[in-house]
């Protein structure tokens, strides 16, 4: 099937994904109020992870130390990546905890592609990021700071992420590290955590609500970007991408009653404008990219090339 052949439904697939992140990014939010980020995370990687080894089936006793090591630290990355963000979206609005992620592989193209023009779109995202920081929402008082500085360390991760994310899919064939990954995740974040598990379970009501969490935020969105990437470039993906930060928006005001301010929402379209601005000002730049299921030539950027080595071989937090 030749790329962007079908874009219209790969299109309504990278929409359906990014709906699905932010609505069990809403979904975890009460989750985080009673058992906190570490629990509510681990387990949600948990259960992600045990999902995908019924359908994968890893051969792991294959592998050797390199697939173990870029494994682990996949998982590691994972692990970090969505454990920040989970601790920012408990302190400060989630549209906001979006935005700032993105910080991350912003920054990454624009260190791979070594260019003026992404450095300036690197320097736009970072002013409107501190705007967004000094500025108060007047009906939830000044952002939290420990929200912020947990937003930027998973901007951080996402870039590790991304990194790791490139590794393992080069040196483990298939998709066999995801699953490995999301269970070494969540055993590097169980111990921030362990006590409270026991409350993500402590009802029926609770118990299926981690379980929304587990198949909206991991694995339904995997499953969508998976078939969106048969049919899309990695510039068209990158540029659909780029809508999460106004999905997260949506999903925030309608089911989490937060609010931004307009200063606010301009910051955020900032941060929007340089991700598709960096992703489309290098179309020009034809590099290899791999689908997972074919190889052809795309006209992609570094930001483009970066977000789908992020969502290609794992699940992304949002």
């Amino acid at each position: 099937m030749s790329t962007d052949r079908q874009s219209p439904l790969a299109a309504l697939l990278i929409v359906g994904s990014c709906t699905s992140l932010q609505l069990g990014a809403a979904l975890a939010t009460p989750l985080l109020a009673g058992a906190g980020p570490g629990a509510t995370t681990s387990m949600r990687l948990l259960l992600a992870g045990l999902i995908l080894l019924v359908f994968c089936r890893p051969r792991v006793r294959r592998w050797n130390r390199a697939q173990w090591k870029a494994a682990l630290l996949f998982g590691l990355a994972m692990a970090g990546m969505n454990g920040c963000f989970y601790a920012a979206i408990a302190r400060i609005p989630l549209a906001i905890a979006v935005t700032i992620e993105f910080i991350g592989p912003l920054v990454l193209a624009a260190v791979l592609s070594r260019r003026r023009r992404d450095l300036g779109w690197v320097l736009l995202a970072g002013t409107a990021i501190a705007v967004i920081g000094l500025t108060d929402a007047p009906a939830a008082g000044s952002l939290d700071p420990l929200g912020m500085l947990f937003a930027l360390a998973s901007a951080a991760f996402w870039a590790f992420y991304i990194l790791s994310g490139k590794r393992v899919s080069a040196d483990v064939p298939g998709h066999d590290a995801l699953a490995i990954a999301m269970l070494v995740g969540a055993l590097v974040l169980a111990p921030f955590g362990a006590g409270a598990l026991g409350r993500l379970f402590d009802s029926p009501e609770t118990a299926a609500l981690m379980l929304g969490v587990a198949l909206l935020s991991s694995v339904i969105p995997y499953s969508l970007e998976f078939a969106a990437l048969r049919r899309l470039s990695a510039r068209s993906f990158g540029v659909l991408l780029c809508l999460e930060p106004v999905i997260a928006a949506i999903a925030g005001f309608a089911l989490l009653s937060q609010s931004l301010t307009w200063l606010q929402l301009v910051a955020m379209a900032a941060v929007v404008t340089a991700s598709l601005a960096s992703t489309l000002t290098s179309a020009g730049q034809g590099i290899q990219a791999d689908s997972g299921l074919n190889e052809v030539r795309h006209p992609s950027g570094p930001l483009s090339d970066a977000l789908v080595a992020a969502r290609q071989p794992g699940d992304q937090v949002g």
